[in-house]
């Protein structure tokens, strides 16, 4: 080596010296066990050892919960416990197999046994019934386990994944006519949406302030789960939902079903091709941005920019990397998840606000939701 290059060649500052010493430490077998065994750290080492394990039996955890979804047992559950005997007559399993399910799901705090042998519903499993949208998305997942079987492969785009079949706008880029043929997929996706926009709803409107705000714009709303909510809080307010022709279609259906649909107006368009309806106050894109990359996530930004009136705030809510308490979420789920539906990607609210800059707002900002699991907020002002 050159003394030029020598020179050129920062030595490593003292904390990445330390942290790699600390990296060849813990990959040592030997130190594995000595740690394993050593009193004050054998707390840390079967902890970690226990988090790495989750993650390779990860897969057959989900699909032990994916049995007890298919098989109703949460339901069956809910009145009382069950003995594994009467159960395995209602869920059609041999006795052998319920007791092996059932055993499964207690180790997971799915279930829980009574003193007397029967199984009973645990927090988690109790927590399924009142969240309908968990199960609607554990038998969704089938299709992303489908296109996650050789990672590698889905990575180097060498596989034709069955979620951005199952997403049909996902291979539309701007400009490009919705097929009209498309509308029952478009149905589906809505309504797997749906199963969970409410709870999300709830939460981004408790973080979400209102002010004094005369109509609402909700872009790619879907079937208007999201602005259901909003107008039992806020009758006052002057609703406005625009997406796709065969959502638009889906969505009057269902905002009339619900006696909404003299409150919810029900507009139909291309948001990444056409103007968005203009004058709002209030522009919502709620679990829309990370569905696009970043060119289409400038369109919509643009649109939305032209759509408010001056001084109208844009809301955006949506999954967030980086998210303190749901880091996984971000870059691990969604991160694989849009690459299998074929487009997207979950933004850190650093991102968001980049966009936004680029965009024309003002003061973005980052609000505190319930549960940033669901959804994290960033609004952002037009001037």
């Amino acid at each position: 080596m050159s003394a030029v290059a020598d020179l050129r060649s920062p030595l490593p500052l003292l904390g990445e010296r330390l942290r790699q010493w600390r990296r060849r430490l813990i990959s040592n077998p030997a130190f594995q066990r000595w740690a394993a065994s050593f009193p004050l750290t054998r707390r840390v080492a079967n902890r970690r050892a226990r988090a790495l394990f989750d993650l390779c039996a990860g897969f057959v955890y989900s699909q032990i919960l994916a049995a007890c979804v298919r098989l109703d047992l949460f339901a069956r559950l809910a009145e009382r416990p069950r003995s594994s005997h009467e159960l395995s007559k209602q869920i059609g399993l041999a006795p052998e197999a319920t007791e092996r399910l059932l055993r499964a799901a207690v180790a997971l705090k799915l279930l829980e046994t009574t003193r007397d042998g029967r199984f009973a519903l645990a927090d988690l499993g109790a927590a399924m019934i009142g969240n309908p949208a968990i199960a609607a998305f554990v038998e969704h997942h089938a299709l992303l386990y489908d296109d996650l079987r050789d990672p590698v492969a889905l990575l180097k785009g060498e596989t034709s994944p069955s979620l951005a079949r199952f997403w049909p706008y996902a291979a539309r880029r701007p400009g490009d006519p919705p097929p009209a043929e498309e509308a029952h997929a478009y149905a589906k996706c809505s309504e797997l949406m749906s199963c969970s926009q409410a709870m999300i709803a709830e939460d981004v409107l408790d973080a979400f302030p209102l002010g004094s705000a005369r109509n609402w714009l909700d872009v790619g709303g879907g079937d208007g789960a999201f602005l259901a909510a909003l107008a039992k809080r806020a009758p006052q307010l002057d609703l406005m939902l625009f997406d796709l022709p065969p959502v638009a279609v889906w969505a009057r259906a269902a905002l009339e079903k619900q006696g909404l649909s003299s409150r919810v107006r029900v507009l139909e368009g291309d948001f990444l091709g056409a103007s968005l309806p203009q004058s709002a106050e209030i522009v919502s894109l709620v679990r829309v941005l990370h569905d696009h990359d970043d060119e289409s996530a400038r369109i919509l930004l643009r649109g939305a920019h032209a759509a408010l009136v001056p001084g109208g705030r844009l809301l955006i809510a949506e999954p967030m990397a980086a998210t303190r308490g749901a880091e996984p979420i971000g870059d691990a789920y969604f991160g694989f998840y849009l690459l299998a539906m074929g487009r997207g990607r979950a933004r850190t609210a650093a991102e968001i606000a980049d966009l936004l800059i680029g965009a024309g707002f003002t003061a973005p900002k980052s609000l505190r939701t319930r549960r940033p699991l669901l959804a994290s907020v960033v609004t952002a002002v037009r001037v």
